[in-house]
Formats: structure tokens, C-alpha cells, sequence
């Protein structure tokens, strides 16, 4: 008889306490956002994130955005660097085995971005989401 009630306690609380919980670790998750991630394989793609994130250091109100940089290596061709912003392809680039200017590439980056941001912002101002990043 115990163990019927303990069972039946069980059945009946459960489902409430499961239904409580998310609610409980929703208030006390943490967001981190405003970070460059460095996914990058090669010299070229160290550099340019080198670069980017000191550019990306400088801007202010970078809270909520996240950069991923990704970066595909080709043995023969050199390798394709692509900047992401919450998940958006925003730039794309390519650096061949040679020598490039990877510092200016990171500037053209760093100022599309900051395009995208502004972008960004001003459409959750007048509310218009109709506008998405393939102008980019």
C-alpha cells in the first residue's frame, strides 16, 4: 500500500515538475553574444581574424551579434574564408597560396559588417524583417 502511494505520488507530481522546470532555468540562463569565433585553419585565416576581431573590439553596441569565421581549405587553389553574423553569410573571400592582403580584406569585412548591423537594427526599428542578407 505504501509503495502504491509513492507510485501515485510520483505519476501525479512529475508531470508538473517538468512542466516548472524549464521555466526555473529560462530565468537564470546567461547570453553571451559580441564574440568573434575563430574557426579558421590556415595563416591566412588566423591573420584575418587577428585583424577582424581588433576592428570588431573597436565598434560599440555589438551585444546580440555573434561572428563565426569559417574557412575552407582547397590544396591546390588556396582556401575560401566566409564571415557569418548570427548564422547570416554576410562575406565571402578567397585567398590563394600566395601572399594576399589579408588586412585589407579584414577592413572590407569589418565595413560590410558594420553595414549589416545597421541594416539589422534599423529594420527592428520600423519593424520591416521583409529585407533579408542576399543583398549581401
Amino acid at each position: 500500500m505504501k509503495q502504491l502511494k509513492q507510485r501515485l505520488l510520483t505519476y501525479v507530481l512529475c508531470p508538473f515538475l517538468l512542466l516548472a522546470s524549464p521555466i526555473t532555468l529560462a530565468d537564470n540562463d546567461i547570453e553571451i553574444s559580441g564574440l568573434v569565433i575563430d574557426r579558421t585553419l590556415t595563416r591566412f585565416g588566423k591573420d584575418f581574424g587577428f585583424y577582424y576581431s581588433s576592428y570588431w573590439r573597436e565598434l560599440p553596441f555589438t551585444q546580440g551579434f555573434n561572428v563565426t569565421l569559417y574557412e575552407t581549405v582547397f590544396p591546390q587553389a588556396g582556401t575560401v574564408l566566409t564571415l557569418e553574423v548570427n548564422g547570416t553569410r554576410i562575406y565571402t573571400t578567397h585567398f590563394g597560396r600566395r601572399a594576399n592582403p589579408v588586412k585589407e580584406s579584414a577592413e572590407q569585412a569589418i565595413l560590410i559588417t558594420i553595414d549589416y548591423l545597421a541594416q539589422v537594427r534599423a529594420n527592428a526599428i520600423t519593424g520591416d524583417f521583409s529585407v533579408t542578407s542576399d543583398d549581401f
